[in-house]
């Protein structure tokens, strides 16, 4: 039995709140890149003290990825069924090397589109579909082939650095960052990453940006 689009409806919305809700002893952090428009959001995990003989030990909070999008953030107003906000279009238009279809290009995409019985299951707003302009390559690897370094090269370099500049200017972190130099096992990681070597790790194939 198929629950009616009023009922969809309802659920959608009592599903927001489940899925929006921040995670407990965390919260989630912007790191600023070198425009506006790239901000790279991280989690920073609270740690409780570490008892000691006669007192406690303070453990600054631990910064990790955070994948969940506009999700657990409360500043952000999320309707599930109006979809994600939009990052990188600007990106994109900027490089000028793509153009905007009319709608879905695939037989399969049309006849769903304009299939009256799954108007209640759309989003609210669908972005129109890229393809690349004839003759040109819109990859992250061609790109970094190119020498040229895009913002979402600089957005990955933010998030692998994980804040360490800060981190290691801040003295309650001076045990953490204390560690093994390990095995490297041929690979050439500088002490921290830049774009440029985001870039130059794509163009050889050794990393991967959709």
């Amino acid at each position: 039995m198929s629950a009616i689009p009023e009922d969809f409806i309802k659920k959608t919305s009592d599903l927001s709140d489940e899925v929006t809700r921040p995670f407990p002893g965390s919260r989630k952090v912007y790191v600023q890149g070198s425009r506006d428009d790239i901000r790279v959001p991280m989690r920073e995990i609270t740690q409780a003290p570490t008892p000691a003989s006669f007192d406690v030990e303070d453990n600054p909070p631990v910064m990790v990825y955070d994948t969940s999008g506009p999700f657990t953030d409360p500043a952000v107003s999320v309707d599930l069924l109006k979809g994600m906000p939009d990052v990188r279009t600007r990106w994109i238009d900027e490089r000028d090397d793509t153009e905007l279809l009319g709608g879905p290009s695939s037989e399969f995409g049309r006849e769903r589109q304009d299939d009256p019985a799954l108007a209640h299951l759309r989003f609210e707003h669908i972005r129109a579909p890229r393809r690349a302009k004839a003759g040109r390559n819109v990859t992250q690897m061609h790109y970094a082939r190119q020498g040229i370094v895009t913002p979402e090269m600089e957005f990955v370099a933010i998030r692998e650095n994980q804040r360490l500049d800060e981190m290691r200017a801040d003295p309650r972190y001076a045990k953490l960052l204390r560690q093994h130099p390990g095995q490297s096992f041929g690979a050439k990681l500088p002490d921290r990453i830049t774009p440029e070597f985001v870039r130059s790790e794509v163009a050889a194939g050794r990393a991967i940006i959709p």
